[in-house]
């Protein structure tokens, strides 16, 4: 089917949520659906405050209706909450489509963590702009149940996957070199280096060994300049990233704010076990998998990772697919039904030609 994806958030940017969007688009490509792809990169945009990587869109209403008639989607997917989320919502209320969203960021506590506003404003927000949708899909049971308290209704579980090709032990012979003459045990890091990352929590615990940050972010250079003994290495992506994660002893997730963590499961992929906090995403993951620990003393979490079986880490970790994830999203689609489908296109192209011939006969 036709399926028309609205996001804020798509490459350039480096993020969970692109990778989980662009992965998801080029899988169900590959089971025959068309997307359409709306993004900020196809309209004038300005930085967000704090964060200039994302860009916002500016005027994406009009040519929103442009795209919609053109495309004349069998569902429409809302993937984020700014501009071009906004603009896809407005549309689809006037023109009655049904459509779905998806809940990739805890939005509130990343704000919180940023500006002086109040959690319980940023929720109202959210909950205003999901309250239209079909289904939100959210990626964990432990999510859904936080988002249910808050009263968020009509919640869908979509999981994610990992490229078990990319992120695999092997690629640490590729890469021999990477971490050479660094201290073992390597504890790893890799993410935006931010605010709501938490990553301080991680470079301030007493660990053998070295600490590693592979990624790049505001907070990188006052963290650099307070943490000497920590190499930070910068972004990273492709089969480099995939050997900083087969080089690594453990991965070690501190962030609070995350509702699933993609790195989880490409560390994990490439033998690495995971420390992380019992937070969404994480306690979801880990517990019970043999691959990674989770505890609120994360310098504990960090040792009991040592321990762990490599062989058995990537185990579990092939047990997620991206082709699974794909499936389910496209199962929580609602698409028209084909006659209703067939009589509101119909209707607008109609609509649409009456509006041209009104207006050719008013320039005559």
């Amino acid at each position: 089917m036709r399926i028309l994806l609205a996001t804020d958030a798509w490459e350039p940017q480096v993020n969970g949520v692109v990778r989980t969007l662009a992965r998801t688009v080029a899988e169900c490509r590959a089971m025959g659906h068309e997307i359409e792809v709306v993004s900020p990169d196809q309209f004038k945009t300005l930085p967000l405050p704090t964060y200039p990587e994302i860009r916002l869109a500016m005027g994406a209403y009009e040519p929103m209706q442009e795209r919609f008639k053109a495309f004349e989607p069998e569902a429409i997917h809302i993937a984020t909450e700014g501009p071009v989320g906004l603009a896809a919502r407005r549309l689809c209320i006037e023109w009655k489509l049904p459509f779905t969203t998806s809940y990739h960021t805890r939005f509130p506590e990343y704000v919180a963590a940023r500006l002086p506003a109040p959690v319980s404003a940023g929720y109202a927000y959210m909950r205003w702009f999901h309250r239209a949708s079909g289904r939100v899909m959210v990626a964990t049971p432990t999510m859904r149940e936080e988002l249910t308290r808050r009263g968020f209704r009509n919640l869908s579980p979509w999981s994610r996957g990992v490229d078990t090709a990319l992120f695999h032990p092997d690629r640490a012979a590729e890469f021999p070199h990477l971490l050479e003459g660094v201290a073992r045990p390597v504890f790893l890091n890799v993410g935006r280096v931010a605010p709501e990352k938490n990553v301080e929590a991680f470079l301030a615990l007493d660990l053998p060994g070295s600490k590693v940050i592979v990624g790049d972010g505001p907070s990188r250079e006052p963290l650099q300049a307070r943490y000497p003994e920590a190499l930070f290495v910068g972004t990273k992506s492709g089969e480099e990233l995939a050997a900083y994660y087969a080089h690594a002893d453990a991965l070690v997730f501190p962030s609070l704010t995350d509702t699933f963590g993609l790195v989880i499961l490409e560390a994990m992929a490439a033998g690495a076990p995971v420390a992380a906090y019992p937070a969404p995403g994480p306690i979801d993951i880990i517990p019970g998998s043999g691959a990674g620990e989770v505890n609120q003393d994360l310098r504990q979490a960090c040792l009991d990772c040592l321990k762990f079986d490599r062989a058995a880490v990537r185990r579990y970790a092939e047990g997620f697919s991206w082709r699974q994830s794909a499936e389910e999203f496209v199962l929580n689609l609602q698409p028209y039904p084909e006659p209703a489908k067939t009589r509101f296109w119909r209707r607008l192209r109609r609509l649409a030609r009456l509006r041209r011939r009104a207006g050719r006969t008013a320039a005559g």
